[in-house]
């Protein structure tokens, strides 16, 4: 049997795993990225994963590695300019250098479009030549697919959603720019913002979850809060859904696009912010694109990062 290893690379770890033709996940492997020393430290520890995994399969033809980065991606030789999170990194050949390793295909893409790809190929995303992905978690991140293809715009860098400005004069952004969406839905900033607003909200069943210490505080904390009903919880999801619906609005309006995929981990917060993004998206939408709007949870979830740089390859 033939399979495809696909790579998830992270800031603080490597998740690396098998994944067959029709994107099911085989086998998994996780490493430390090593990122804090350098690119060359990070391609010894691609290929470490990579080792690992294909000794799971024996003599089984391994038809090539995708890879799924942060930062900007250029296709050509799979170079990786200035991701967030790893030191000493500014333009690296990491497809080329990866290749040199472990002697197979190797195909280099933003996180964010390949999770775009994965849900294309084998998610949500199957009977649609046109959606917009969005993931959230840490950051905002977002892949457009086009007329069935990634739109890169002229450098890898298109579909920065997150970085959409809702308020030109709103908080600082890590980029430098304020008022973005990630700024308000980042989950540092989610956490940040709702620890703030709690000052004012003890009865929150939040404050009981959290044992009183802000510092404990994360998005599904949020979530088990809402899912009983806390009037607070329920409230931070509607916000939360404005400010996305607002960003996803803006990029529907202008590639003419009525389907949206969440995925990422305060995707998890459910039908109360999938609702809240539905009514802002349907209420600042042109008219002609309204009737075609579609906002669908990621199908991938765990697996997103290893089976959407897969199918990369597949």
């Amino acid at each position: 049997m033939s399979y495809i290893i696909g790579v998830d690379l992270g800031g603080t770890y490597i998740k690396a795993g098998s994944v067959s033709k029709d994107g099911t996940l085989l086998n998994q492997t996780s490493v430390p990225s090593n990122g804090e020393i350098g690119p060359d430290a990070v391609v010894a520890q691609i290929a470490k994963a990579v080792d690992t995994i294909r000794q799971k399969h024996g003599g089984e033809e391994l038809l090539g590695v995708g890879i799924g980065s942060p930062g900007m991606v250029d296709l050509d030789g799979g170079t990786v300019k200035y991701p967030p999170n790893f030191a000493g990194w500014k333009v690296f050949r990491l497809g080329d250098e990866v290749a040199k390793k472990i002697g197979v295909r190797v195909e280099v893409e933003n996180d964010a479009n390949a999770a775009a790809v994965g849900e294309q190929k084998f998610g949500a995303g199957r009977g649609f030549n046109n959606f917009i992905m969005v993931t959230l978690g840490t950051g905002v991140g977002g892949g457009f697919i086009v007329d069935g293809k990634v739109f890169r715009g002229e450098s890898g860098g298109a579909g920065e959603i997150g970085h959409i400005t809702i308020n030109y004069d709103g908080p600082l952004c890590g980029c430098g720019n304020r008022g973005c969406v990630e700024a308000y839905v980042g989950q540092k900033y989610l956490s940040r913002r709702v620890a703030e607003q709690l000052k004012s909200r003890p009865d929150s069943l939040i404050n009981k979850l959290i044992g009183g210490n802000p510092e404990n505080l994360e998005p599904k904390i949020i979530s088990q809060a809402a899912d009983q009903g806390d009037a607070f919880a329920l409230e931070v999801w509607k916000e939360t859904g404005r400010y996305v619906g607002a960003a996803v609005a803006a990029a529907f309006n202008l590639f003419d696009v009525g389907v949206l995929i969440i995925g990422g981990g305060v995707a998890n917060a459910g039908k109360p912010l999938f609702d809240s993004i539905e009514e802002t998206v349907k209420g600042r939408v042109l008219s002609p694109i309204r009737p075609r709007v579609k906002i669908l949870k990621a199908q991938l979830e765990n697996s997103a990062g290893i089976v959407g740089a897969a199918a990369l390859i597949a």
